[in-house]
């Protein structure tokens, strides 16, 4: 059995790539989604083991200081912890899988440092599109939202370190480019 190869996807908060890697898993066998430790609280609808491992910051701390290294990568991000536990990407890479990372640009720089994923970035088709998206969610306050948008901006400049970039104007043609770098990868490995 061939191990599978590691991919990261990083997006700014808003930009569609939840919706994009929901459809692209749907379509596409053998891919595990790694599911991320954060100390932030559940959004709705979101549940514990499924979207992310909800931890406090206790506990996150705990994992992260874990030897050896307990998180592939981690990061504060918006006031939050967020991280990838190196023990399970190991596992699910070892059993064949394609492991998808969904990762801030943070995370992102640090998986390139101690591995070599495949990185795909997923950028909205412009600033105020990307605030336009942010509004309609309705579950930002004002000071969230500014903050997510400056964000946004500085993460927009880290697009040209990764190896694809993906503007999501249209969802269905954004689903099929992630699917064809998927596809160009398994292709490209198995020779």
């Amino acid at each position: 059995m061939n191990e599978g190869f590691l991919l990261v996807l990083s997006a700014p908060s808003g930009c569609g790539k939840t919706t994009i890697l929901r459809q692209v898993m749907a379509d596409l066998s053998g891919l595990s989604f790694s599911v991320s430790h954060t100390t932030r609280k559940p959004r709705l609808g979101e549940e514990n083991g499924r979207d992310y491992h909800f931890v406090s910051p206790e506990q996150f701390i705990a994992l992260r200081d874990q030897q050896p290294a307990g998180f592939l990568e981690w990061a504060e991000v918006h006031g939050n912890f967020y991280g990838t536990s190196r023990q399970e990407v190991a596992q699910r890479l070892r059993a064949g899988a394609d492991v998808i990372l969904d990762i801030d640009v943070q995370g992102a720089a640090q998986v390139r440092n101690n591995a070599e994923p495949v990185t795909v970035f997923i950028a909205p088709p412009s600033l105020e599109e990307l605030e336009r998206r942010l509004r309609g969610r309705g579950t930002e306050s004002e000071e969230n939202l500014q903050r997510r948008l400056a964000n946004a901006a500085q993460e927009m400049e880290a697009a040209p370190a990764y190896t694809y970039l993906i503007v999501n104007d249209k969802l269905e043609e954004a689903v099929l480019a992630l699917k064809s770098v998927i596809i160009a990868e398994r292709c490209r490995r198995r020779r």
